[in-house]
């Protein structure tokens, strides 16, 4: 029937309700996954015996696999179908969940956290580019506005469900819950979303480049979490070494390849390199904070696994509200003031967090220690990051804004990954340091400070460099953006626009006629 056409369903048809349902089903299982996984790491240390190290690992490996392989996620759904790329996905994820699930030891679950970002990286992209080539153009703002909303609440409940699963039927279940999540997405997505492709995608992908990204961010992983353990050890050495070549050869294949993942012209844009850089900065603090900061709560302080959840969630709240009204202020003052303030204010947040201490867990410590904290950094995530995802698409052609959210959701994961790796080195944490509560307190208040000079110096690089673009009369056609930000491991990702990608494609063969 013509509603289930792509591109011409309607939001209030049956089909628009089916097509969100499944994306926002979709997305929540890589986003519950990236967001509870913190509160369940002491439970998953104690059940399993393992050190820091390898709780390091259990987060690591998800990341690791996510943000080198993101970017060809979506152009493998733009040339072999978003529904079926979207679908493997989901099912790759959930068969990945289950065997975190059953894991019997530490190595079985970080291999299985690997498997999981593979799957996250074939889905994460294509949930809102199905959105965005199923609707209706008159319908994708308030279909995107839905997608972006109910995924906001299923972030905001995501550490409080964890934490209940945590301290009811086991951490396990933290995975375990992606299967019935699956079971209903994969069969309506299969019968109600129509499937979509990009007609000038061709064939050719930088697989090269995203083996030589990964391995880089996987090499220098290993050295900062190992050298903690091992010392100035030859292995250790030698990770980081052929860590940062292999980011060098991969910069230089990048430079030469004639379809490359990461096209260095986007960066040709001094606005863009900047905020990517302040994207560096803001999300690696944030990747630090959240996987000590979920320790320090149950170790430390006293929370149960729900308790330490359920004790984050205002500040996830405080996005859901506001995050929109943040995006439109920031469209009318400029991004220089929100991505200078926020990020000191958000390291004002994680300062507070340095009351936090036995006696916490009370109700008159949680609001005089914990909610100051989380209140204060919610408030500048607030403020900070729906301009900075504003501010990379603006800084951009209208044309390459999914490659510039792909490259800065990218970035964002791959600080995140390299913070949880380098922070416990840099404050001193020893591999045992998650059991005893003394010497974690002891290395908290060391990290604590370090995150926050990462917001300052992310908020240094805004004041000194950040300007308001001009607006073009690109700009100011509607897009339908995401307006509810409450991802705290990565910006939201903005699909390719189907004519502008068609427009930029017709300019490129303007330029090159001998192309192709």
């Amino acid at each position: 029937m013509p509603d289930a056409e792509t591109g011409a369903i309607r939001v209030a048809s049956p089909a628009g309700r089916w097509v969100v349902l499944t994306t926002v089903l979709g997305s929540s299982m890589a986003m519950l996954d990236s967001t509870v996984i913190n509160v369940a790491l002491p439970r998953i240390g104690k059940d399993l015996g393992t050190d820091l190290a390898a709780l390091q690992w259990t987060v690591n490996a998800y990341m690791l696999t996510l943000a080198g392989l993101i970017l060809l996620g979506g152009t493998l759904g733009d040339r072999y179908g978003r529904r079926r790329v979207f679908v493997v996905g989901v099912a790759w994820f959930a068969t990945a969940s289950v065997l975190c699930g059953i894991a019997p030891n530490a190595a079985v679950l970080i291999a299985a956290r690997a498997l999981q970002g593979i799957g996250g990286a074939l889905l994460t992209p294509g949930s809102l580019a199905l959105i965005q080539a199923s609707f209706h153009p008159d319908d994708r703002a308030r279909a995107v506005g839905l997608w972006s909303g109910l995924g906001g609440v299923g972030a905001a409940v995501g550490p409080f469900v964890g934490g209940w699963l945590v301290d009811g039927p086991g951490w396990r279940w933290v995975f375990l819950l992606n299967v019935p999540l699956a079971a209903v997405c994969l069969p309506v997505a299969l019968r109600h979303v129509p499937e979509s492709r990009d007609p000038h995608a061709h064939g050719r992908f930088d697989v090269l480049g995203a083996v030589l990204g990964a391995l880089a961010l996987a090499l220098v992983t290993y050295a900062l979490i190992e050298a903690p353990g091992q010392g100035a050890s030859g292995a250790v050495i030698g990770a980081g070494v052929g860590g940062v070549v292999l980011a060098a050869v991969f910069v230089r294949v990048e430079r030469r390849r004639p379809d490359p993942m990461l096209p260095s012209s986007v960066f040709a844009s001094r606005q863009f390199t900047v905020v990517n850089i302040i994207t560096l900065c803001v999300y690696a603090a944030l990747g630090g904070y959240f996987f000590l900061a979920a320790i320090q709560l149950q170790v430390v302080a006293g929370f149960s696994a729900l308790g330490a959840g359920t004790a984050l969630l205002p500040m996830t709240v405080l996005m859901l509200l506001f995050s929109a009204s943040s995006g439109e202020l920031g469209q009318r003052i400029g991004p220089r003031i929100p991505l200078t303030v926020g990020p000191l204010v958000a390291a004002a947040g994680m300062l507070l967090m340095l009351r936090v201490g036995p006696g916490s867990s009370s109700v008159s410590g949680y609001l005089t220690d914990v909610l100051p904290a989380v209140g204060v950094l919610g408030v500048g995530l607030v403020t900070v990051v729906a301009p900075l995802t504003a501010t990379v698409l603006a800084s951009v052609d209208t044309a390459r804004a999914g490659l510039a959210s792909g490259i800065n959701n990218a970035a964002a994961r791959a600080a995140g990954l390299i913070a949880v790796a380098a922070l416990p080195l840099l404050a001193g944490m020893g591999p045992e340091a998650y059991r005893n509560a003394d010497e974690f307190a002891a290395t908290f208040r060391r990290a604590m400070p370090m995150c926050a000079g990462l917001l300052v110096l992310g908020s240094l690089i805004a004041w000194a460099t950040v300007r308001k673009p001009p607006v073009t009369a690109d700009e100011k056609k509607p897009r339908p953006e995401c307006t509810v930000h409450c991802g705290v491991a990565a910006p939201p990702l903005e699909p390719v626009q189907e004519e502008t990608r068609n427009e930029e494609t017709r300019n490129e063969e303007t330029r090159n006629p001998d192309a192709g």
